[in-house]
């Protein structure tokens, strides 16, 4: 099954594609000023001349459904619908976070816990079980001040994601490691997909909404005087 996936909830533009569990073609790019709306048609049109596939072959989108950018995650949710309908095929959501732990699993870790970069001192996170990446504590938004994760300072976790650099800063965990060059990546969406697909775990399309977790705070404009 030729899957298309699309990954937007953070920095990374991501767009990976698959045969079954083989990964066939991946294009993605980090970049400060989030560039999901210039990139991300560009990139699905690249990772199909990658995979030397058109988009009729394509037979389900999986999309990293966040927690994340509001702006980003609107714009890989209004596409992957878009592919959906026109296509007639199903699709898949699967958290964001556990697409940052799926590197790190199986390496001597007793948790891995991916760390968003929210505002301020915010973040969104999760905490799974480092060997089989069951989630232990279901994602939320979470402020970080010195007593985060104090339960935790006996084992050895992995803390991964844009928020590990401000973490890193405050946490008294003396047997933490802390990776913070690591974002949602599409290449790692391919194994949560296909289970969901082996238990028919599909999205309805036509109410299907992101897990943006909190709500959009926009900037007011000032009136101007008179």
């Amino acid at each position: 099954m030729k899957i298309l996936y699309l990954e937007t909830s953070s920095k990374n533009c991501s767009v990976a594609i698959s045969d079954d569990d083989k990964l066939l073609c991946i294009c993605e790019e980090v970049s400060e000023n989030y560039k999901q709306s210039e990139s991300l048609h560009s990139f699905v049109e690249w990772a199909l001349e990658g995979a030397e596939l058109s988009m009729k072959d394509i037979e389900a989108i999986s999309l990293g459904k966040g927690p994340g950018s509001y702006t980003g995650l609107r714009i890989g949710a209004a596409s992957a619908k878009g592919f959906c309908y026109g296509l007639k095929i199903p699709l898949i959501a699967v958290n964001s976070l556990e697409s940052m732990i799926e590197p790190f699993l199986g390496q001597n870790y007793d948790l891995v816990v991916p760390l968003v970069d929210a505002r301020r001192m915010e973040v969104y996170t999760a905490v799974y079980d480092g060997e089989t990446g069951q989630e232990l504590f279901p994602t939320e938004a979470k402020v970080l001040n010195e007593t985060s994760f104090q339960e935790f300072k006996d084992k050895k976790v992995l803390f991964v994601g844009d928020g590990a650099k401000k973490a890193k800063e405050i946490l008294q965990l003396p047997n933490a490691n802390f990776n913070e060059d690591l974002y949602p990546s599409a290449q790692y969406l391919v194994k949560k997909t296909l289970e969901k697909i082996n238990n028919k775990d599909f999205e309805d399309i036509a109410y299907f909404e992101p897990f943006y977790l909190k709500e959009f705070h926009g900037v007011k404009k000032k009136k101007s005087e008179d």
